[in-house]
Formats: structure tokens, sequence, C-alpha cells
């Protein structure tokens, strides 16, 4: 159950399958080859997992700041990102620049290389932690741990920065307009009783075509201010809602016509409406 025990174990496991694959001629046995380089993706992944557990046990209020991943595109942030960004780091000093253009990816290999370096010395310290003391980690240890985790978010930071546009400040702040508009919405429908709370509860299929539309409304009228003002100009709003710029023009001004019976009824529609 000591997580510097399971360390060890997983670290030899890497070690073991590094050989295996030191050791083959991958042109003359191409297939043994690819089955050992997922053995070594899925035993690195399996080692950065236990490392993660250490550190948060070891240094949990020394981390580095991981805020940036509000930036990412949200279908980078999957499990084994971490993963994919030591990968990536190998990749880069072994020459190889993936989708990278040449220029970031030589920018970036001084990054690797240290990142690389101090995996490989968090390594060598857990491992004789592991079969010294397992049960505690003196300060030589939480000081290679700080470090590795500043490089290593450090180094995703920049990579994924050169692979992919992140979001801006300002993005991420309309991104967070529009969840508040989506969750008044809610309360006000609960008000008026055009939802019921059992809906909510039970992931009712039917609220994915209603809060977007209720949202529309109340975001045109209700709450005429927030991510659908139309005071802005279209490249100020949500990349979400620009497109339909024109179309959220003609919308609104359909609803200014409307009596509070005739946009109750309306409201009431979209609620049914399939």
């Amino acid at each position: 159950p000591r997580l510097l025990s399971q360390f060890f174990f997983a670290d030899e496991r890497v070690t073991r399958v590094v050989a295996e694959i030191n050791g083959l001629d991958a042109e003359l046995d191409p297939q043994q080859y690819l089955v050992l380089l997922n053995q070594l993706h899925l035993s690195q992944a399996h080692l950065l997992a236990v490392l993660e557990r250490i550190m948060e046990e070891c240094i949990p209020t020394q981390r580095h700041s991981r805020d940036y991943l509000v930036k990412f595109p949200e279908e980078l942030l999957v499990d084994n990102l971490g993963n994919h960004m030591l990968f990536a780091a190998e990749c880069l000093l072994a020459g190889t620049f993936l989708e990278l253009e040449e220029s970031d990816g030589a920018q970036l290999r001084p990054q690797a290389r240290n990142l690389l370096c101090s995996l490989e010395l968090v390594r060598t310290v857990l491992r004789e932690q592991s079969l010294s003391q397992p049960n505690s980690y003196p300060e030589p240890v939480r000081a290679v741990l700080i470090q590795f985790d500043r490089l290593f978010a450090e180094f995703e930071l920049s990579y994924v920065s050169s692979l992919v546009a992140v979001k801006s400040p300002d993005e991420i702040y309309r991104q967070q307009e529009i969840i508040v508009l989506f969750c008044e919405t809610v309360e006000r429908a609960l008000h008026l009783g055009y939802l019921t709370q059992e809906m909510i509860d039970g992931y009712e299929p039917l609220l994915m075509f209603t809060i977007p539309r209720l949202a529309i409304i109340s975001g045109l009228l209700i709450y005429p201010e927030g991510p659908l003002s139309l005071d802005r100009r279209p490249e100020e709003m949500s990349r979400v809602f620009s497109p339909f710029y024109n179309l959220l023009k003609k919308i609104r001004d359909l609803l200014w016509v409307l009596s509070a019976e005739e946009l109750c009824l309306l409201e009431r529609s979209l609620c049914t409406a399939e």
C-alpha cells in the first residue's frame, strides 16, 4: 500500500520494457516492436499516475498552479494528457517535432531536455528512498519533486500553446458569462414553472434543447447586458453566438413586439417542442 513501494515496481516495469526495446531489432520484428511500444506507453502512464499521487501526498501545498488548463481546448483535457506530454518531450529531444513547426520544436527542445532530466532525477531519488525509508519524504526528495512539477507544468503550457490556439482571458470570461446566463435561466424557469426540479435531478433529455432555447430569450430580453448583448460587435461576443449575430438581432426584434402573455406562451412551447 505504500506509494514509494508502488513507485519502485512501476519504475522497474518501465526500465524492463525500455531494456527490451533497446535489445530488439525493430526492422526484423516490427510487430513485437509495436507491442513493446504499447507496453512502454502503458507502463509510463502508470508510473506518472503513481508519481502524481506521491506529489499530492508529499507536496500538496507546493504544487505548481494548473490554472492554465482552462485555456486549453476541451478535446485536449483527457486523462492521458500527462503521458502525451512526456512522449512529446522524448520526441523533441530525439529531433522529431510531430505536429509542431520546426522552429517551435527547436525552441521547446531545451524545456523538453530539462523536463526529462528532472524526471530521471526523480526516478533515481525515489528509488533510493523506497529502498531505504519508504515511509518518509525528506527535504531532498521534496525539492526534486517540486522542481519536476514546475518543469512539467511549464513544458505542458508551452507545448500546447505551440500546438493549438489556447483561449485568451477574454474568451474564458465570455465562457463564464454563458455559464452564469444558463444558471440564471434555469433558476427563472423553475420559478415560472417551465421546468421542475425532478426534471433536472433526473437528467431529462429534453433539457438539452429546452435550456439553450430559454437562455437565448433570457439573454436577449431579461439580461440584455450579458453574453448575448447585441450592443457589442460580433467579434466581442463568445464564439458560441457570434456566427449568429444577425439572426439574434432578428429574434430580438420579434421578441420585442410580444406581449407578456405571448412571451409566456412562447417559452412554454419551447419547453415541450422537439
